[in-house]
């Protein structure tokens, strides 16, 4: 490997053992064994490096979102079956000893000190948005609509974000996969419910369906 790929391992390792804020660059430059002009030339910061890091580390969770597969291969795409497969993957990795996600966490709470690294994980974040819908929806990443990121894309990101919450601060009382998509049945029962009657609150079943990421068929 070259300098680049040492300083993003290095860093990734460094991540993991000490978080954001203890990061240094001396940490990065010795876990490495590289030297700290290389930082600034192949990465411009030590905030760059560390935000790259840690897409790096949740891009290699990816194949552990739908099992490797086999949520894809297995339910219908927009169907509470996938939804809950999905999100039972997802929270698989929060249960993990030692979680990354904590990391996510700490952006959260301390983010006003790691100005760098909020910055590039918040665009990094829309990118993260626009990757999860096909796990969830179907179709390729690459023609994913803007107003799907918009939408969709937010909705299951605020879940991400809700369930890091409540396995960093407390796993015995987080939300499971089953509970979240219990909620999710009942939301769609309702809208369904309201449209029948003719409320106007919702135009049907499958619009707020939609609006989650799940189909009409699904609910039922």
């Amino acid at each position: 490997m070259g300098h680049r790929e040492d300083l993003l391992e290095g860093a990734k390792r460094c991540l993991l053992e000490k978080g954001f804020v203890r990061t240094t660059a001396r940490d990065i430059v010795k876990e490495s064994g590289t030297n700290l002009a290389s930082i600034g030339y192949h990465y411009g910061s030590k905030d760059a490096l560390l935000a790259e890091a840690y897409v790096s580390i949740v891009e290699g969770l990816s194949d552990d979102f739908d099992g490797g597969g086999s949520a894809t291969a297995s339910t219908e795409p927009g169907s509470l079956e996938r939804f809950q497969e999905v999100w039972s993957n997802v929270i698989g990795t929060m249960q993990r000893p030692g979680s990354m996600w904590h990391l996510s966490m700490e952006i959260v709470v301390m983010g006003d000190k790691v100005p760098g690294v909020r910055d590039h994980l918040a665009k990094a974040q829309r990118e993260g948005a626009r990757g999860i819908i096909p796990l969830l929806m179907g179709g390729l990443e690459e023609d994913v609509p803007e107003r799907d990121v918009d939408t969709l894309g937010k909705f299951y990101m605020t879940l991400m974000m809700g369930l890091i919450a409540q396995w960093t601060f407390d796993p015995e009382t987080a939300t499971s996969a089953e509970e979240l998509t219990e909620g999710l049945r009942r939301v769609l029962a309702k809208a369904g419910a309201r449209a029948a009657a003719g409320t106007g609150a919702v135009d049907s079943a499958g619009s707020a369906g939609s609006a989650a990421g799940v189909t009409a068929e699904g609910s039922s």
